[in-house]
């Protein structure tokens, strides 16, 4: 992804650390590129940073991991949620946008209140203190991220569509679950 200032990075430092903190073998690989990527890696000096990886070789390093940490509070979509999901990565990351929308915390990844910076921490330092637990939650992630393909997109954007003409007027889309989506009016 992106390595930009928007991607709330300081909180993928401060989530590492606490995991870190509880394993001592916990390492960090950042994938991806942009501005903010020197500050990150003066914050987590031993983090590995591979920089920016397409295709298979991108997929190897979904393969190899054990969780994915997702601090970022500004994406529309997120498809690396979906993509960590589908290669059955229990997720940590903030309850918006597909996070939001695809995580079912507790269940297949967890998810912090928005800008709950504390609980994102503590939800991540939980998640690398129990791997069985983290292993089991990327096996149901990745049933969910089956279940995401374009056929229920366009049924979702069908009904937030059908639900705003009957209702008559310009108001909030929501999600399945009935919250407000970002972005959508």
């Amino acid at each position: 992804g992106r390595l930009a200032p928007e991607k709330n990075l300081g909180a993928l430092a401060r989530a590492f650390n606490a995991m870190r903190a509880q394993r001592a073998d916990t390492r960090l690989v950042v994938v991806g590129e942009g501005p903010a990527a020197q500050q990150l890696a003066a914050s987590v000096p031993d983090a590995i940073f591979a920089g920016t990886r397409r295709g298979e070789e991108l997929g190897s390093y979904y393969a190899s991991a054990d969780l994915f940490v997702f601090p970022s509070m500004t994406e529309t979509f997120g498809n690396v949620t979906l993509e960590a999901m589908a290669s059955g990565l229990a997720v940590v990351a903030y309850d918006h946008a597909s996070a939001g929308q695809m995580i079912r915390s507790g269940e297949n990844g967890l998810i912090a209140p928005l800008a709950d910076e504390d609980e994102y921490v503590r939800l991540a330092r939980h998640l690398v203190a129990s791997p069985e637990h983290a292993r089991q939650m990327g096996l149901r992630a990745r049933q969910s991220a089956g279940k995401a393909g374009w056929d229920r997109i366009v049924a979702q954007v069908e009904e937030v569509l059908l639900a705003t003409l009957a209702r008559g007027t310009a108001t909030q889309a929501v999600d399945a679950r009935g919250r407000p989506m970002a972005g959508v009016a």
